[in-house]
């Protein structure tokens, strides 16, 4: 565990990292970043007392989709934030975490070689109220954490999940994300990388963990991109 005062995105000084030849399992911790990234190229606001922490697993010739790590991200994220919040988390697709709807995390991933940079946030102290969907944290939820001890929990819950998913594969990544997601209908809006937004109801994974969009004519849509949106 390595931690930092302040640098411009803790994703970049990973992949710097990964391409230097750091072996999995190293996590990285900014108290601060001044250049913090989402996905989709958004700007992830940074102020002090969040989490904001990268990792990497490096890509063996029998594991699963690389790109399926995102929900080994959401799991152990969800189980996190569970420990100090029982029965308030929700995942919604592919890897945040919600709480009453509202966001608390997000993770990005980003690929370097035959490494998988894992960039995590998590709102534990303050949350941003100017953005386009509502947002929350885990202090306005009555758990005061530090993220010093919640990046532990993680790291913890992060190795038994990716244990889980090399020796198990991603089905039982799978179950366990839908087994702690929103239920089951609830209305989304997607917005596809490439075209128009649809809204449809929530209809599971598919077997690679892609989203299954029900459609008001009953067709099932499935989804490998996009953003979505609880309706």
């Amino acid at each position: 565990m390595r931690t930092v005062a302040e640098t411009g995105s803790t994703n970049a000084d990973m992949v710097a990292l990964a391409t230097s030849g750091q072996e999995e399992g190293v996590w990285l911790r900014a108290e601060r970043q001044t250049v913090g990234r989402g996905r989709m190229g958004r700007s992830w606001v940074s102020p002090p007392g969040n989490l904001y922490a990268s990792t990497l697993v490096r890509i063996r010739p029998n594991d699963p989709p690389a790109a399926t790590l995102a929900l080994v991200a959401a799991v152990a994220l969800e189980e996190t934030v569970s420990a100090y919040i029982p029965g308030k988390a929700a995942l919604k697709w592919p890897n945040d975490v919600l709480i009453h709807g509202a966001k608390l995390s997000g993770v990005l991933l980003e690929r370097a070689g035959d490494a998988v940079v894992i960039g995590i946030g998590v709102n534990l102290a303050h949350y941003p109220t100017d953005i386009e969907r509502p947002a929350t944290s885990l202090a306005a939820h009555n758990a005061a954490v530090a993220p010093e001890d919640f990046i532990e929990t993680l790291a913890e819950a992060f190795a038994r999940w990716i244990e889980c998913w090399r020796g198990q594969g991603i089905d039982a990544i799978r179950r366990r994300w839908v087994a702690h997601a929103h239920p089951t209908g609830t209305p989304l809006n997607v917005r596809l990388p490439d075209g128009p937004a649809i809204d449809g109801l929530f209809d599971g994974l598919d077997p690679d963990g892609a989203l299954i969009l029900r459609l008001a004519d009953g067709t099932r849509r499935v989804i490998h991109a996009g953003d979505v949106f609880l309706l």
